[in-house]
């Protein structure tokens, strides 16, 4: 399969405003499908931002603007004409803190699936199920569904919103800081969880934590101050970085 061929998610000098602030400056970068792909760089380095970009929070944003090119496959993610509701079906968001909603296990996960139009109670609980599995959260909750999802620890309700991005059937998840809050063994879990996932899915993973983004994924960009200062596979810009910057943010000299 070629470069071109694997490609998922495209960027061709993207910038983005808050007003007259620029957060991202001409990014140009490739993510290839089924892959864990890493950003990684200090606060306000414009990790975040490039998510709200590519499932289009962004448009939520007073006076925010982007110039340049996104395309996820062939569909133009800027353009006027992109159905934005569509879109986030395709590209699911995971924030750093979980916010399960007031409702049982069961009802977090099939309440958007049902808002779309799916009204077969076998089928929904076929896709409850079947989110929980991918999420490795089936085997600790199968017997407790219709339980509230805020009695959950704080590891199992960042998997079970995880389980609910799912539930839509998604092709991208965006991952933003999504074990920020949680301890070794839950981030463990989640990280697992990852590397089963890569199999059907493209994964972006924002982490101030660089031993995570050294663990995590398969490629990653380092970011500074809105500008892609290098990008590789996570093996070689962890040991050879190319750039002293890398290098530095790498070692803990700043950020």
């Amino acid at each position: 399969m070629s470069q071109i061929e694997s490609t998922k998610i495209r960027l061709e000098d993207l910038s983005f405003f808050y007003g007259d602030f620029q957060a991202l400056k001409n990014l140009t970068l490739a993510i290839r499908q089924n892959e864990i792909f890493g950003l990684m760089g200090p606060a306000k380095s414009g990790k975040s931002t490039l998510l709200t970009v590519l499932n289009r929070m962004c448009d939520l944003i007073p006076g925010a603007r982007v110039e340049g090119g996104a395309w996820l496959d062939d569909l133009d993610l800027l353009s006027p004409e992109c159905d934005v509701v569509a879109l986030r079906r395709r590209v699911g968001l995971v924030l750093p803190k979980p916010v399960p909603l007031p409702r049982s296990i069961f009802e977090n996960l099939v309440l958007a699936p049902r808002l779309a139009g799916e009204k077969n109670r076998q089928a929904l609980e076929e896709l409850a199920e079947a989110s929980l599995q991918a999420a490795r959260l089936w085997d600790e909750v199968k017997d407790r569904l219709h339980d509230s999802a805020l009695k959950l620890s704080g590891g199992q309700q960042q998997r079970l919103c995880l389980a609910r991005t799912l539930a839509m059937r998604p092709e991208v998840i965006l991952l933003d800081e999504p074990t920020s809050g949680l301890d070794p063994i839950s981030t463990a879990k989640i990280e697992e969880t990852l590397f089963q996932l890569k199999k059907e899915y493209t994964i972006i993973l924002v982490s101030n934590n660089t031993k995570q983004i050294a663990r995590a994924t398969d490629r990653v960009a380092f970011l500074l101050m809105g500008a892609l200062i290098e990008v590789g596979e996570t093996s070689q810009v962890f040991t050879v970085p190319r750039d002293k910057r890398t290098d530095d943010y790498i070692s803990g000299r700043f950020g």
